[in-house]
């Protein structure tokens, strides 16, 4: 079982900088996949970006490379996604996902998530 506790949204204008956090603990989180998400309203919730804790290898989705940026803390068993030059269009509920095994894309694949919190960029 992995427990999943997010935070770090807000609203921000365009061009600002927001930090999300997804706290994990449980068993053996060397062996867990972290996925970031998001979902606008009337929309369905997409890809952001997923994090490998082992390996540490992140990928991103185009729409996010090079302004967001994953990064992990060991010692706080949290995960990072630092949010650089935000647009109107990153406004979406943020979801941190977990999974054991390797990372995907795919939010289906995900057994856990956090509650969501939620990122507004005023343009």
């Amino acid at each position: 079982q992995v427990q999943l506790v997010e935070s770090g949204g807000g609203l921000v204008q365009a061009g600002g900088s927001l930090r999300l956090s997804c706290a994990a603990s449980g068993r053996t989180l060397s062996s867990i996949a972290i996925g970031w998400f998001r979902q606008a309203p009337g929309k369905e919730r997409e890809f952001v970006a997923t994090f490998s804790w082992s390996g540490g290898i992140v990928n991103y989705a185009d729409s996010v490379k090079g302004r967001f940026t994953c990064s992990r803390d060991n010692a706080k068993n949290t995960v990072y996604l630092q949010m650089n030059s935000l647009k109107p269009e990153d406004t979406a509920v943020y979801y941190c996902a977990a999974r054991r095994g390797l990372t995907t894309n795919d939010p289906t694949r995900y057994d856990y998530w956090g509650q969501g919190t939620q990122v507004t960029v005023s343009s």
